[in-house]
């Protein structure tokens, strides 16, 4: 199975109504751009990031409840989808359509956003390509480059960070697929040092080489 992480911050989200969608909440669960402290590394979701992603399933739940029922689901993004996404140039917006007239916990969480009780937001996600500055220090830099793929959306009750956009647990061991990701880039960062100074090696025995052949000449 791929890791999968997600990301929950405290952000605006907003309970609102009309005659077109009945009730609905609004917010912004994925924010580019934004350096966020994740305790041990700082991690910014590039603007490029949703380019390719897979977004053609999505679901919208309550405290990632994959055994629950979803309350709202994307389907290709069409018209007739309950939930709606939207990427634009500083993340990703979505509208969740809420029945709260037939489903009770639908009514439950409208109310709970309304009042202001609940005001986070995490998404389930995998990685595709990320990079990182500073991998050999204790507080590298993680920029997630390419998201493959969105499963849900969810609102939750603690969101880790008091931050504008989305913070960090991954399924399983927390922050299992952040460690394996930076451990490969430190193994690359030695291995291209161990190369640089193989090659400053030769290089200064190429120069003694020819320091002693010059000597010999005179």
């Amino acid at each position: 199975m791929e890791n999968r992480e997600t990301r929950a911050f405290n952000f605006e989200v907003r309970a609102e109504k009309n005659e077109q969608h009945g009730t609905f909440i609004t917010g912004t669960p994925i924010v580019f751009g934004q350096a966020t402290d994740m305790g041990w590394y700082q991690e910014t979701i590039s603007p490029d990031a949703l380019k390719d992603t897979d977004l053609r399933d999505v679901r919208f739940l309550i405290g990632h409840n994959t055994s629950g029922i979803p309350l709202a689901r994307s389907r290709n993004n069409n018209e007739h989808s309950t939930m709606q996404l939207t990427v634009t140039d500083s993340g990703m917006d979505i509208r969740v359509d809420l029945d709260t007239e037939n489903n009770a916990e639908a009514r439950a969480l409208y109310s709970a956003v309304e009042r202001g009780d609940m005001t986070g937001m995490s998404f389930m996600f995998t990685v595709d390509k990320d990079s990182w500055d500073d991998a050999d220090s204790d507080y590298p830099k993680r920029t997630i480059n390419s998201i493959r793929k969105v499963f849900e959306v969810s609102a939750v009750a603690f969101p880790a960070y008091e931050q504008t956009t989305i913070q960090a647990a991954s399924e399983g061991e927390p922050l299992d697929s952040a460690r394996a990701s930076l451990e490969s880039a430190r193994a690359r960062l030695a291995e291209q040092r161990a190369a640089e100074a193989e090659a400053e090696r030769r290089r200064a025995a190429v120069e003694r080489l020819n320091a002693l052949i010059g000597g010999v000449k005179q």
